[in-house]
């Protein structure tokens, strides 16, 4: 599976996740600042799933329609550290979801799991 780092995703869980063997590209590297639009034009393009801390990704996922092989895995939950945002990321990436053709949003609580285009599940 191939992830897609948001630019507002820490440096230290990218290289978390890529330590562990995760195929991760990030925003950062290359195409900083780039529009919401043109990182989940990259996402389609490259069959990648969004790794980010944007709630706004939700709104024009569903307005534009990703495709399946892509997704996005929004984090909801407050780090005090990029060294916690890695540990977060890497637990969560390891937990077996599915994540392509899905909107998942990870929280305190646990991770909600919206098929993109579909109904709710959990």
């Amino acid at each position: 599976m191939r992830f897609l780092a948001d630019e507002n995703f820490p440096g230290p869980a990218v290289a978390a996740l890529r330590q562990q063997g995760f195929d991760v590209a990030w925003i950062c590297e290359g195409s900083s600042g780039a529009q919401d639009e043109a990182v989940l034009a990259r996402c389609t393009r490259e069959s990648r799933v969004l790794l980010t801390f944007d709630k706004d990704f939700g709104e024009l996922a569903f307005r534009r329609g990703v495709p399946g092989e892509c997704g996005i895995v929004l984090f909801r939950v407050a780090t005090e550290s990029p060294e916690e945002a890695a540990a977060v990321a890497l637990a969560v990436l390891c937990s077996g979801k599915d994540w392509p053709g899905h909107f998942s949003v990870v929280t305190p609580r646990g991770i909600r799991v919206r098929r993109l285009g579909g109904p709710l599940s959990m």
